[in-house]
């Protein structure tokens, strides 16, 4: 069907840099060949219209405040919202911006799940679908590692985060539904100890859909984009959190590619392989067993796991998980999991210096102007359906 749909198109599109160049090298690279110039890039984006002045009305007004109201017309114009940055005034005003959406957020939290959070934490936000090649396997291992090293040391300095799962898994995956409910047995041991119970925090909201992620996608502190590099075409979410102020912690996947080179390399946190690194890594007759072996952290998040610590009463709940994980994991979790944990220590770094966090942070706003989806429409518009006096309305 894609050979017929290629074969019938006068243009085809990726969604973003990484996606298009993919295509063009593997799945339609014959075709690419013989009809050179067919396969465009057109990176999606995201309306500042509901993603920005209505789901952050604070945080628009104080932009508004200070570089003027148009750019709710043109978000291109944000870009000058940067110089700001280095105004403690503005960082400031920005900093309570964000402790009122994530005050907003816990009461919601607490209504729903009878969790009551910490405005004050750090908001660390993984809200995407369900599936194995977004990872949220990789968190919730990561989470389990920081849980026990909390409790080996609890005096260590940990500063308080909570960390916040949504989403949807189709029907009849089974491996994304025990993700899912590994999520929610972790949470109950960890919100239930009162060892951790003031430094961390696990919730899966239920039910998620747009008017939940108006909630949560303000109150982000750090975004969670953690896709297996080369599978992601081209997810939104990341830019619906950077353009209000959150940071990215993410791999060279989708269009995290084209956000590091608008926000720049020191203001978004990139770990883990290339899809090059992931392909080369595969062929090259990858042992995740090995890999698990030899990072102590991983291992020991894994046999407990299967040890049934999160699940009492059932310790073989999560065997035919940690299972997959050593003995194949085609989407990398081992082999990403030690550059994953120590990119989480250095936003542990960062976040101890709120001033430079809060300055990055407006940096991230201030460069997702070109990811709005009315320069989306306009490319669009003037390169594929040659309407070049489209305008938005």
């Amino acid at each position: 069907m894609g050979n017929l749909a290629f074969a019938g198109s006068h243009r085809i599109n990726g969604v973003s840099a990484l996606h298009t160049d993919l295509m063009k090298q593997t799945v339609f690279r014959d075709f690419n060949e013989t009809l050179p110039g067919r396969i465009v890039n057109m990176t999606n984006g995201v309306t500042p219209r509901r993603w920005f002045a209505h789901a952050n009305p604070r945080l628009a007004a104080l932009v508004r405040d200070c570089i003027g109201s148009g750019v709710m017309e043109d978000l291109e114009a944000i870009s000058a919202f940067a110089r700001f940055s280095e105004d403690a005034g503005v960082r400031e005003r920005f900093a309570r911006v964000k402790q009122a959406n994530k005050a907003a957020l816990a009461d919601h939290v607490l209504e729903t799940c009878g969790v009551r959070l910490d405005p004050s934490a750090r908001c660390d936000v993984h809200v995407t679908r369900i599936h194995e090649y977004k990872r949220q396997l990789l968190n919730i291992l990561e989470t389990i590692a920081l849980y026990h090293a909390i409790k080996a040391d609890p005096g260590a300095g940990w500063a308080p985060r909570v960390k916040i799962f949504a989403g949807k898994a189709a029907a009849s995956y089974v491996m994304a539904k025990s993700v899912i409910r590994l999520i929610n047995d972790v949470a109950a041991v960890v919100n239930a100890d009162p060892a951790v119970r003031d430094l961390l925090r696990v919730v899966f909201l239920p039910n998620f859909n747009v008017s939940l992620a108006e909630s949560l996608v303000p109150a982000a502190d750090l975004s969670e984009q953690i896709s297996t590099a080369g599978m992601e075409a081209s997810g939104t979410g990341n830019m619906k959190f950077a353009l209000n102020g959150a940071i990215t912690i993410g791999t060279l996947d989708g269009a995290n590619v084209e956000m590091k080179e608008r926000v720049g390399d020191e203001n978004i946190i990139i770990f883990g392989m290339t899809a090059a690194e992931v392909e080369a890594r595969r062929a090259g007759g990858y042992d995740p067993r090995a890999v698990i072996e030899r990072d102590p952290a991983l291992a020991d998040a894994l046999a407990s796991v299967a040890a049934g610590l999160f699940s009492p009463g059932d310790a073989a709940r999560y065997h035919p998980l940690v299972d997959s994980l050593y003995n194949s994991d085609f989407f990398m979790v081992a082999a990403d999991f030690g550059d994953y944990a120590a990119a989480q220590r250095r936003v542990d770094v960062l976040w101890s210096q709120p001033d430079e966090w809060n300055r990055k942070a407006i940096i991230n706003t201030a460069g997702m102007g070109w990811f709005s989806s009315d320069r989306t429409i306009r490319e669009y518009a003037e390169e594929i359906w040659k309407a070049p006096h489209w305008r938005a309305s």
